[in-house]
């Protein structure tokens, strides 16, 4: 039987290309489609595609779309719907905001769509970042006609896939919500280290507080550096992204950001962190804060969507309700004022907690769930 994978979009590097690395490994001679394929965005992590059998769409070959996709939006019905599936017993869509869910398969084919997010530009959910276009009158009545016709597609192309999973319960309701589907929870793969509570690596306290994101609006980053210069601790941030220009200018003196980092040296980091911060809005599940989990370190995460989930305030972490950085200060004193023994306490809640979304148990569930789908 040949299996086809299908994601999204290869030009940035995140939790939902984490998962395909995931599901490439689990299925090695499986073809992978995507929209667009972008090496040099990818950077460093480039070297996770090394190798693999990538086919792109046409208008991945157009350099004016391939640069600047979203003011053209109304293609992604004509992107997926030209791709040929015939030949593949199982094809599994990896879904976020670009919809590769719309696929047409044959009946014969079982499509299971893996989805991170519905389309959030769609449904009113806050986005990665406003388009600079948007200042413009006739701009906005232009994305309200086309976001219409796609959400309208969205729900039509919800129904294509044979079975959904969800990867968070958080998404498993707003599948139904949106698409009136039932969905299975198979929690993403996260990178947990090879330690042991109790040692070194548990029980030591950093002196800088971490966190790992895209640059984008919807994570907030700027209310972490709001606190940071506010209260004078130390925040590294990695990653990149569209509003990073505009952080760069919050930052204060005990602020630093580190760009995209190798997984190696992200390791390091986690190792000598004090606490990670998130600060995402509406983030279905949220793969980083439980990858720091593994590392021990406690997350200090605004409550809201999938995190919920995996931070339990006052045991792996704190959780904060208002997006403000005085909410977040509050949580970051309380973790500053807890004793060596019940600070470590919660370093091994943290690392125990992210045990349950190891690769192995990601893997077992999904042979799991295809093997039954296929028999069935």
């Amino acid at each position: 039987m040949r299996v086809a994978l299908v994601h999204d979009q290869l030009k940035e590097f995140g939790g939902a290309e984490r998962v395909l690395v995931a599901l490439k490994k689990i299925f090695p001679q499986s073809d992978v489609y995507t929209s667009f394929y972008n090496p040099e965005k990818l950077e460093t992590h480039n070297i996770h595609f090394k190798g693999w059998k990538i086919f792109t769409s046409w208008a991945d070959k157009i350099p004016l779309l391939k640069n600047i996709y979203s003011p053209f939006r109304f293609i992604t019905p004509w992107i997926w719907e030209s791709f040929n599936f015939s030949k593949y017993g199982l094809v599994i869509s990896s879904s976020g905001s670009y919809m590769s869910k719309g696929i047409i398969t044959r009946p014969e084919t079982v499509h299971i769509s893996y989805l991170h997010h519905q389309p959030r530009y769609l449904y009113n959910y806050e986005t990665g970042s406003l388009h600079e276009l948007q200042r413009y009158r006739l701009f906005r009545i232009y994305a309200a006609l086309v976001n219409h016709c796609l959400r309208q597609w969205d729900y039509i192309t919800s129904q294509r896939p044979d079975y959904f999973i969800a990867n968070s319960e958080e998404t498993k309701k707003r599948i139904e919500k949106f698409y009136r589907r039932d969905s299975s929870v198979i929690y993403p793969p996260v990178n947990i280290p090879n330690i042991k509570p109790g040692n070194k690596l548990t029980s030591q306290q950093g002196n800088y507080y971490l966190t790992v994101s895209r640059l984008a609006r919807a994570k907030h980053i700027d209310l972490l550096i709001q606190a940071a210069n506010k209260m004078k601790f130390n925040l590294k941030i990695v990653g990149t992204g569209r509003d990073e220009n505009y952080l760069q200018s919050l930052k204060g003196e005990t602020v630093e950001f580190l760009g995209n980092i190798p997984d190696p040296d992200l390791s390091g980091l986690y190792q000598n962190a004090k606490a990670f911060l998130y600060s995402a809005n509406d983030e279905e599940f949220g793969i980083a804060p439980v990858e720091a989990m593994g590392y021990g370190l406690p997350v200090i995460a605004y409550a809201s969507g999938g995190i919920k989930e995996t931070v339990k305030n006052s045991i792996n972490g704190y959780l904060f309700n208002k997006l403000n950085p005085s909410d977040l200060l509050v949580k970051i004193k309380q973790l500053e004022s807890l004793s060596k023994e019940n600070y470590l306490e919660m370093r091994k809640n943290a690392r125990k907690e992210s045990e349950k979304y190891s690769f192995e148990n990601f893997k077992k569930q999904i042979l799991e769930f295809t093997r039954s789908k296929m028999s069935s």
